[in-house]
């Protein structure tokens, strides 16, 4: 699924890392070996790697090229940045704009990036290093973030964050791969109901961040929704009261979970998570009070 249709919408998938994250226990909040042992056999290899005990991840983006306008979804963790407190996207060298370029644009062809949330692993291609600066990656776009998590990650903002381990492992970000962006005016906060472009609207999904953001995208009859890290693995479609660890609101993460998960069974829409092996995408089936993913191969 690294090229697909939504309608009259040509969707692109942007790999930026693949590998080992960490092992189910140490990712998910409320994780029970009762829960993920029936489970476990239908993630291999795709989405579990048994020999290394460890979940298998992505990094991806996602461009949508409507005819009109290309949207960029969520830019990964970026090269060059630093992370000692993530050593696994520390200091990354990825060719990532390679890959972009692999699939036929290059950085000025992007008119929109829309960060689903603003998390280490989401903003970082939003700036480059340039003669020891950080500036603006896609230099002919308007970036739009949510403004939630401004008010929430912003250091400048004396809110501080209230999950230590997402303090710790997003410490710099907003300074090399959000400031920038603000600095050169390119900012557009946004909030539930914005409209990127005709049938491409946002959704506050507070939980995981403050400012969390899915993207609904109709056209020609079909649905897709873009959710971020609301989902990062598709355990978490059997098991929805699995958070992972780095959600600021646990409560508030789970119950929005569910409702995206309901919105996406009841409307048929393909869900597009950030972070899925396989195909990248699943469909969601309602099973008795809870959900099922359908997984394609």
């Amino acid at each position: 699924m690294d090229r697909f249709r939504i309608g009259t919408i040509d969707v692109h998938r942007i790999e930026e890392w693949q590998g080992g994250f960490a092992a189910p226990a140490e990712l998910f909040q409320g994780f029970t070996a009762e829960g993920w042992q029936p489970l476990e056999q239908g993630f291999v290899p795709d989405y579990y790697d048994p020999g290394s005990g460890r979940l298998y991840a992505f990094l991806q983006s996602w461009v949508l090229d409507t005819g009109a306008v290309r949207i960029l979804f969520d830019t990964g963790a970026g090269d060059d940045k630093e992370r000692p407190n993530l050593p696994v996207f520390h200091r990354l060298k990825t060719g990532f704009l390679d890959r972009l370029a692999a699939a036929g644009f290059q950085p000025g062809d992007i008119d929109v990036v829309v960060c689903s949330h603003i998390h280490v692993d989401h903003v970082g291609w939003n700036t480059r290093l340039v003669d020891g600066r950080w500036q603006a990656t896609f230099p002919n776009a308007r970036y739009v973030l949510p403004l939630a998590d401004r008010d929430y990650w912003d250091p400048l903002i004396p809110r501080g964050p209230a999950n230590p381990i997402g303090q710790a492992v997003n410490a710099g970000m907003f300074d090399d791969s959000v400031r920038p962006i603000m600095a050169a005016g390119r900012a557009e906060w946004a909030g539930d109901g914005f409209e990127v472009a005709p049938g491409i609207t946002l959704s506050a999904c507070p939980g995981h961040t403050p400012g969390s953001m899915t993207m609904e995208v109709r056209s020609g009859g079909q649905v897709a929704m873009f959710v971020g890290d609301v989902v990062h693995h598709p355990a978490q479609i059997h098991r929805p009261e699995w958070n992972s660890i780095f959600c600021e609101d646990p409560d508030q993460a789970r119950a929005t979970r569910r409702a995206v998960l309901g919105r996406a069974a009841d409307s048929q829409a393909l869900l597009v998570p950030a972070h899925f092996g396989g195909a990248h995408v699943a469909r969601v089936l309602r099973d008795g009070r809870g959900f099922r993913p359908v997984l394609p191969r």
